[in-house]
């Protein structure tokens, strides 16, 4: 009978490693241990680990394959474990299956999971400073000018503080062209022939073709006109239609609808879901603050609870957040449950932590803009961040927004691949009543009834399509967005 040995065998190393090179191959395999021992260790790992981060070439190829199992559902533990390896001479050199019993039976608690990650993960970006050291002073005697090298070096540095980053590298035209057909085709087949997910606004949806994947959409207004309002009423809109096809390797495919992450930077989760509620049940949502409801509106508050909580709405209400963390998050839900869209309300409320010390206001909404469009890319999902305007909006005659309104707009513009307005004349003309028994009185009254439960989304640019207004509803007691009854009716002109 074959005795289990007191200590984890010895790894393999290249003779001519320098011993100096930072890694800790105990880490790794507490690490690992705690994987195969607890599978759920895996979700209180950093989002920025990867296999290539390991040092052993084994430990790399293992965490690989662990992670693939955990993704798509499946156990990852060493008797399943053992047929991806047997050909592998490294696995066969430490032992086989008895290494992996050894990593079992050595492993840590899995609440040390993500203190093991951290460490391995810190120094694999030590060696990487050591090889981008090497390939400094090696271009430093080069020819190259200075500066060009410096701009090099800069750029690697930064690629390299980005947590979690990730490329794809190239892609053939060929393969481009097939995800263009395959798009085209699901649009083909879908119920209203959208290319991207319906916001459940019908004339919306025909303006913009829905929320296409990795766009970057920006909805900014003027306070009370209704942002928040029209992004919740799509969030749900979008997760009250989701449904989903299970595929052969256990992942699910989403046919309609979709998961929706909200990060409510300003109103509390509470606060959001009272909204959602109003809208649901028909209830005014300022009798429900004031708890002036009868019996009858409370049971239909009830019954829109009940529907309504299935739905795949995250809400994040952090205040404050960082870049940095809402990416984290958003990457640990699409992992965990799905994700199919992402909201932020507002954008000037996101920070940049420490690294925008040094920077002026533009300069971090810039990052911050370039951070949502790179997560957009990066998940292939829709993200859509609210933005204020300024006050030289007021100063106007027509009061309707452009996209020299948006604050710090150069960024904004740029990254954006569309820029939507709310703007609600009803508002403004509220608040300019002549007064009473005066010609001019019945011609506000007129403008009044005109407009009083309308409201405009002006699409200011779009990267793939026309720019014009959409009209929807408005209903200010449950401030709800809804289709007109005349929805083939809207404005539109191709920049």
């Amino acid at each position: 009978m074959t005795t289990m040995p007191d200590t984890l065998p010895p790894l393999n190393t290249a003779a001519d490693t320098p011993s100096t090179i930072p890694h800790n191959l105990e880490a790794e395999q507490a690490l690992l241990g705690c994987l195969l021992f607890d599978n759920g260790a895996y979700e209180r790992l950093y989002d920025g680990l990867q296999p290539r981060h390991f040092y052993e070439p084994f430990h790399q190829r293992l965490f690989a394959v662990i992670e693939e199992q955990i993704r798509i559902g499946h156990l990852a533990e060493p008797i399943v474990l053992l047929d991806k390896f047997k050909a592998d001479q490294a696995f066969q050199d430490l032992g086989g299956i008895r290494y992996f019993a050894d990593l079992v039976d050595r492993a840590p608690p899995a609440a040390n999971a993500s203190d093991y990650a951290r460490v391995i993960y810190d120094l694999a970006l030590r060696r990487d400073l050591i090889r981008l050291g090497g390939e400094i002073a090696k271009a430093a005697v080069g020819e190259q000018d200075a500066r060009e090298q410096i701009e090099a070096a800069e750029s690697q540095l930064f690629s390299m503080a980005e947590t979690g980053s990730s490329s794809t590298g190239f892609v053939s035209f060929s393969d481009a062209v097939a995800g263009a057909l395959n798009h085209a085709e699901e649009a083909f087949h879908r119920d209203g022939g959208l290319a991207g997910i319906s916001t459940g606004l019908s004339d919306l949806d025909k303006q913009i073709g829905g929320l296409h994947k990795s766009d970057l959409i920006i909805l900014a207004g003027r306070p009370s006109m209704g942002k928040t309002a029209l992004a919740t009423n799509i969030a749900m809109n979008i997760a009250k239609n989701y449904a989903y096809e299970p595929q052969p390797d256990g992942t699910r495919k989403t046919v309609r609808g979709g998961i929706v992450a909200f990060y409510s930077l300003e109103m509390s989760a509470d606060q959001l879901a009272g909204r959602l509620l109003s809208d649901a049940s028909s209830v005014p949502s300022d009798k429900i603050r004031k708890g002036e409801i009868t019996p009858g509106e409370f049971m239909q508050i009830k019954e829109a609870a009940m529907e309504i909580s299935a739905a795949p709405l995250y809400i994040d209400d952090t205040g404050g957040i960082t870049l940095a963390k809402l990416t984290a998050r958003a990457r640990r839900l699409k992992r965990t449950a799905g994700l199919d869209c992402l909201m932020v309300d507002y954008l000037q409320l996101v920070t940049i932590g420490d690294a925008g010390a040094n920077m002026n206001r533009v300069q971090e909404v810039s990052t911050i803009t370039m951070g949502l469009k790179t997560l957009a890319k990066e998940l292939a999902i829709p993200v859509i961040a609210l933005s204020q305007l300024s006050r030289t909006v007021e100063s106007r005659d027509d009061k309707r927004p452009q996209l020299s309104d948006l604050r710090e707009s150069g960024s904004i513009e740029q990254d954006a691949d569309i820029v939507m307005f709310v703007y609600r004349e009803s508002y403004y003309l509220g608040r300019a009543e002549p007064r009473e028994g005066t010609p001019e009185h019945l011609t506000w009254q007129e403008d009044m009834d005109r407009c009083r439960n309308m409201a405009e989304v002006i699409i200011g640019k779009q990267r793939h399509g026309p720019i014009g207004t959409v009209r929807v509803s408005f209903d200010a007691n449950t401030v709800r967005f809804g289709n007109l009854a005349n929805s083939h009716l809207y404005e539109s002109n191709y920049e």
